[in-house]
């Protein structure tokens, strides 16, 4: 029997929701959890699109969304269907859940975060108000899943008192891997192009090849308002780089299964649904040792940020002079996924710590 089996779950992303038309990480990671969740046999219902966000720090902003936020909270203590459970994906202090809270606590349902953080250093500042929104509303949470050590920390020291924290290992939505690549192509990367975080992966990649020598090629797949910046980070090599253009599921796919190894810095990721995707299909990763990212590679002794692009030239030189030790790597890296990242394995977990709430209430 299906650990979800007949469980009606209310789901809500205060940050975007899965419908919105702007690709992103966060917006794959809550698809996926519907997945995740419906396929474990739960009825799940996507109970509102309000969105959350202040990306700014604007006072004004924040005040209207609090307004917007107590009228859908209103309007759902009043027409939500029956549930079981509420499930929020995402609560930070630039996307408090403002929602979920109140109308659980309404319906007498379980209350439950998926991947909430805790920062005491926003709660003075232009989000303050916002940041204690997110404490309170992770107060409210009979339990909240972490992704990452880092997240782990603060949610730990900062519980309200029997809460549950558990582990979720981020997952993709599969419940067996696909096919490996022969190990024999270009290097991939695979990132939007956006200013900020994403652009500063792309300007270290490109630092980067101009450190690596030999006979390299280099596949990009993505696109995004930075386009023509990363394209002037890569001219100087020429035809090496090729860009893809932004691929579809299967497309990028096909892409993985092309290609020879990874290759994404990985600047402030939480973790990078990239690197799953990738490993997946047995490709080793030339990446930097950076929280979150860790929590989601095989251990391989990937060079500090702080040591430069020159060593991450240096290691990815290592793996494209060794196609003996790509090969093994890539054995590694599917064991690893098949045991611990995949969908199944996540969806046991979450309801062994969620059924026991249910029973309970």
């Amino acid at each position: 029997m299906q650990p979800g089996a007949g469980k009606r779950v209310a789901f809500y992303a205060p940050m975007k929701p899965p419908h919105h038309p702007v690709p992103s990480g966060d917006r794959e990671i809550a698809r996926n959890l519907i997945g995740l969740l419906t396929a474990s046999g739960a009825e799940v219902q996507l109970v509102s699109d309000q969105r959350i966000y202040d990306k700014h720090g604007d006072a004004a902003l924040q005040a209207s969304l609090r307004n917007q936020a107590e009228a859908e909270a209103e309007r759902l203590i009043r027409s939500l269907p029956q549930a079981d459970l509420w499930v929020s994906y995402h609560n930070y202090y630039k996307a408090p859940d403002l929602i979920g809270p109140t109308v659980a606590r309404a319906r007498g349902i379980p209350y439950v975060q998926i991947e909430s953080t805790r920062a005491k250093k926003r709660l003075t500042g232009p989000w303050a108000g916002f940041a204690e929104a997110a404490h309170a509303a992770a107060d409210a949470a009979a339990a909240i899943f972490y992704f990452t050590e880092q997240d782990h920390f603060a949610l730990d020291r900062d519980r309200c008192g029997g809460q549950a924290v558990a582990y979720l290992p981020p997952f993709l939505p599969l419940d067996r891997l696909p096919e490996a690549s022969p190990l024999d192509g270009p290097m991939l990367t695979a990132g939007m192009m956006r200013q900020g975080d994403k652009l500063a992966s792309y300007q270290i990649i490109s630092a980067m090849l101009s450190h690596l020598h030999g006979d390299w090629r280099l596949d990009i797949a993505g696109d995004g308002p930075a386009r023509l910046d990363v394209e002037t980070l890569m001219a100087p090599y020429g035809d090496k780089v090729r860009f893809l253009g932004q691929l579809s599921r299967a497309q990028l796919a096909a892409a993985y299964g092309n290609a020879g190894l990874f290759l994404w810095p990985g600047v402030n990721e939480a973790f990078g649904m990239v690197y799953l995707e990738a490993q997946a299909h047995g490709l080793p990763i030339a990446a930097q040792d950076r929280p979150g990212v860790r929590d989601v590679l095989l251990p391989a002794g990937y060079p500090a940020p702080e040591q430069g692009p020159e060593a991450l030239a240096a290691f990815t030189a290592g793996l494209l002079a060794n196609p003996a030790l790509r090969v093994e790597a890539g054995k590694d890296v599917r064991n690893l996924i098949s045991s611990r990242h995949l969908a199944p394995a996540a969806a046991r977990r979450f309801w062994a710590t969620v059924l026991p709430l249910m029973e309970t209430r």
